[in-house]
């Protein structure tokens, strides 16, 4: 418990990723003035070249090609270094932003990320309902009219068909208008009617009665006959239902929550001074627009 209460702690969080830096760039070396930089190409470098070629290539690289890899990594770790030493790196938005991206994700992998229990995530669930509300779902019968066919006989045309389909016991699929959509659509969530039909047509389908051809229905198609078998209200979902979603969205709060502690106890080490804007005269204005 108190281990790993003290993996919680920002602190204790920096500390581990000052270790892990320190680990990563080999400690202090001590070294003579007069002595020159050292630039070691370690078997290990030489296992990720090589990894690198195989994976972009499928194929091991050649012993001219592994050299010239070498030859590639000593060019671009002498000029890092060199770029470094004259301070290249100081007010580059670019390389600012990536070094946080990364100082970020080091974070995140020394965080005490326990999968959580299932009594975690349904206090989650819990708290946070209206992110895994699910939505109200149709299941439909559809006929379509085209306007492009039907003109000025649309509206007749389409009330004698829902005559029809009324009254006989007709393969509804065989009637109306050839046309992309699908006959029938089976619990269906209401933003995907939306997607397909039209924000009107998806609206229309929570006030038409159940087991009975009805419409027309306008869509942004034209105009559909619409037989609804059923309809399931809006509701908050058990955890069964939605665990995958729950549990992703509690690791990312996790996260967020992790990197906003651990950036905390980083800006402690740091006095902030906000120095005010200088006050714009006429004078100054002048002197920007010349």
């Amino acid at each position: 418990m108190l281990l790993k209460k003290l993996l919680r702690e920002p602190l204790v969080h920096f500390l581990l990723l000052g270790t892990l830096l320190f680990a990563a760039y080999g400690g202090p070396v001590k070294r003579a003035a007069s002595e020159p930089p050292k630039i070691v190409v370690s078997q290990f470098q030489i296992d990720h070249l090589t990894e690198g070629f195989a994976r972009t290539w499928l194929r091991a690289p050649t012993a001219e090609e592994l050299e010239g890899l070498i030859r590639d990594y000593i060019r671009e770790e002498v000029y890092y270094r060199e770029a470094m030493a004259m301070g290249l790196d100081r007010d580059d938005t670019i390389i600012r932003r990536r070094l946080q991206q990364k100082l970020e994700f080091l974070s995140e992998n020394i965080s005490d990320f326990t999968p959580p229990t299932d009594e975690e995530l349904r206090a989650f669930l819990r708290d946070h309902p209206d992110r895994f509300r699910l939505d109200r779902r149709f299941t439909f019968h559809q006929v379509y009219l085209s306007p492009e066919r039907h003109r000025d006989s649309l509206a007749g045309d389409a009330g004698e068909l829902l005559r029809q389909l009324r009254s006989s016991s007709s393969d509804a699929s065989r009637l109306g208008d050839p046309s992309l959509l699908e006959h029938r659509f089976v619990n269906v969530e209401a933003n995907e009617v939306a997607k397909q039909f039209g924000e009107k047509f998806a609206r229309a389908l929570n006030d038409l009665a159940l087991g009975e051809w009805q419409g027309p229905v306008e869509s942004s198609y034209g105009l559909h006959l619409v037989f609804v078998d059923e309809r399931t209200e809006r509701r908050s979902p058990a955890l069964e239902d939605v665990r995958d979603a729950v549990r992703r969205e509690w690791l990312n709060v996790r996260r967020l929550e992790s990197n906003r502690k651990f950036y905390d106890g980083l800006r402690k080490r740091y006095t902030i001074s906000i120095e005010p804007a200088p006050a714009i005269t006429s004078d100054t204005k002048l002197s920007v627009a010349k």
